[in-house]
């Protein structure tokens, strides 16, 4: 039931609504006494109790054998026709509803029945429709030889994944329309009942529910399981329940939907299912990716980069910082700005889903533009300002430490545990993104300059680079880097992306020295044995503990002149710095 909506043909008023019911679909080339019949159908109203009765079968079909074409009703729960279908041999179009929805969890209330001519049980069109939509239930009739209505097949969404169509699809067996025993009536309120006890109400400031979709494009399985716990964690720290994972295996995504037309499907279902807000996928959706998406979904769809970039959003608190997210949000609109359906301007609502005109679309691009070239102007301001800052602490004699890690390693929490001083600390990913410099004063009073610069992630677009290289720049000033790694897990990976990241901005030769922070979350002795087989310093920035032992091997490189050797860049992929955590 897929496909282009050919013209609709304007029907008669229905007597018993006092509505005007439309014949839509392809209906080039019909008789006026076949329209006539067709829109005679927009009159008819069934019994509530019944799915479909035989007339109306029989009418179907006749009239689906004459013409040679699908001809299909959307019925309500009253038992009226809301809708005339007309189709050609093998398929049907769904009328163009506009933005009306079903709510949240809830089914649509109306049903469709539509005939078929070729013998053909309910198809994966009949199917997606029905989880789409979310419809009641979807029917085909069979169509005889004789016109005559043969088996209506049934499928309708149940509210869990164990119907005995699997996939959270139920389907009927197959029956004559004069022999079907269903209540619909009955069956409907129960379904509906199902519904609303496997969903709880939910509170008006809850939390949004998604599900995360991961497509494997050639991963193996560990590294798959990395990036779902990764873009789980990310949705965590942007506030958002996660309620269902969908993986598929597949070399490369799609390019018109990412996922298969089948797990596009059981993507549908599980987002009924689950009552969710939001759909977030771990792969960049390009503009096409993202449109068909949230079109067949009817929720908001978002990819990994959306996600990281509404993190930011929340987690900006000086104008500097503000900056650098909008400018990173901006870069990220401006080449998707050709296909979304909704135009920035003020003056431009109203266009719906067929997406602006050329010259709206114009001014939305020049607008953009030159939100980018101020906020590039102000950054380049912002740097001179830095650089200022960084020269006259240069001109003092202190050494720099730069706090270098994986995103949520705990070095703001060590830079706070170091100085004694406030440091914004949550136990999310990015949890603060400006910069933040302290002095550290040594037992022999010694004096550094220990700066909390940024943190790591894997697989981020340039332009968000871009955006924070004024306070990348930090870096460069560094004698050594205290490089922070979570040692209770994914130690490797982890080191070897902030060393790849390192190595792509030319730090590679600056010291670094491992603090393998939160041992306290290992089994007693583990993070010590951890910390002799990489050269590393054992502690918990936490806890206080191990702090000491840390302080005096500073101590040595800076003063001492015991630096250690520097990094070996070995970038394992695309990680970019993005922001602290």
């Amino acid at each position: 039931m897929a496909g282009p909506r050919p013209p609709s043909y304007p029907g008669t008023g229905s007597p018993l609504s006092g509505t005007t019911i439309r014949v839509e679909g392809n209906t080039h080339g019909l008789k006026a006494s076949q329209l006539q019949r067709l829109e005679r159908l927009g009159r008819r109203r069934l019994p509530p109790e019944r799915l479909v009765t035989h007339e109306l079968a029989r009418e179907l079909s006749e009239l689906s054998r004459e013409i040679a074409r699908q001809v299909g009703v959307l019925v309500d729960r009253r038992g009226a026709v809301s809708h005339v279908m007309v189709g050609d041999a093998s398929s049907i179009g769904m009328p163009d509803w506009g933005r009306m929805r079903a709510g949240l969890g809830r089914l649509r209330g109306v049903r469709c029945l539509h005939t078929t001519l070729g013998g053909e049980p309910l198809t994966r069109d009949d199917l997606t429709d029905l989880a789409k939509l979310r419809l009641d239930a979807m029917a085909t009739i069979e169509v005889r030889e004789d016109g005559l209505p043969g088996p209506v097949h049934i499928a309708a969404l149940s509210p869990s994944g164990d119907g005995n169509g699997g996939g959270g699809i139920e389907r009927f067996a197959p029956a004559l329309p004069s022999q079907l025993e269903l209540d619909f009536q009955g069956w409907i309120r129960a379904l509906e009942d199902e519904l609303a006890r496997t969903r709880p109400v939910r509170a008006v400031d809850a939390v949004e529910r998604a599900i995360l979709v991961v497509i494997t494009a050639g991963r193996d399985h560990e590294e798959t399981d990395y990036s779902t716990d990764e873009l789980r964690e990310l949705a965590r720290s942007a506030g958002v329940e996660v309620v269902d994972v969908l993986v598929q295996n597949r070399p490369q995504p799609d390019p018109k939907t990412a996922i298969g037309t089948g797990k596009l499907q059981d993507l549908m279902i599980r987002c009924f299912q689950s009552d969710v807000d939001l759909v977030i996928f771990d792969d960049e959706l390009t503009a096409v990716q993202a449109r068909n998406l949230g079109e067949r979904l009817d929720l908001r769809v978002i990819d990994r980069t959306q996600l990281i970039l509404d993190i930011f959003a929340q987690r900006a608190s000086t104008r500097d910082g503000k900056r650098q997210v909008e400018l990173a949000q901006l870069q990220y609109l401006l080449p998707r700005l050709a296909q979304r359906d909704t135009s920035l301007s003020r003056l431009g609502g109203g266009i719906g889903g067929r997406g602006p005109g050329e010259t709206q679309l114009e001014i939305d691009r020049r607008r953009v533009r030159e939100r980018i070239t101020r906020l590039q102007r102000d950054l380049r301001l912002l740097e001179r300002q830095r650089a200022h800052r960084r020269a006259r602490r240069s001109r003092r004699g202190l050494p720099v430490l730069s706090i270098v890690g994986y995103a949520n390693a705990g070095k703001s929490t060590l830079l706070r545990a170091l100085t004694r001083t406030e440091a914004l600390v949550e136990d999310k990913l990015f949890a603060t993104l400006d910069p933040a410099s302290r002095r550290l004063r040594f037992p022999r009073d010694r004096e550094a300059i220990v700066t909390d610069t940024v943190g790591f992630i894997r697989d981020l677009p340039p332009q968000l680079v871009a955006a924070f290289r004024a306070t990348l720049e930090e870096l460069r000033e560094a004698d050594v880097f205290l490089h922070v790694v979570d040692a209770s897990g994914e130690a490797d990976r982890r080191i070897a992306a902030v060393r790849g990241v390192l190595g792509e901005m030319g730090l590679g030769s600056v010291p670094e020295l491992l603090v393998f922070n939160k041992i306290d979350r290992l089994p007693p002795g583990e993070g010590a044995r951890l910390a002799r087989e990489y050269g590393a310093v054992p502690v918990s920035a936490r806890a206080a503990t191990g702090l000491a032992a840390l302080l005096e091997r500073v101590d040595e490189l800076l003063f001492e002149g015991g630096r250690p050797a520097g990094l070996v860049a070995e970038p394992p992929g695309p990680v970019h710095a993005i922001g602290r955590g």
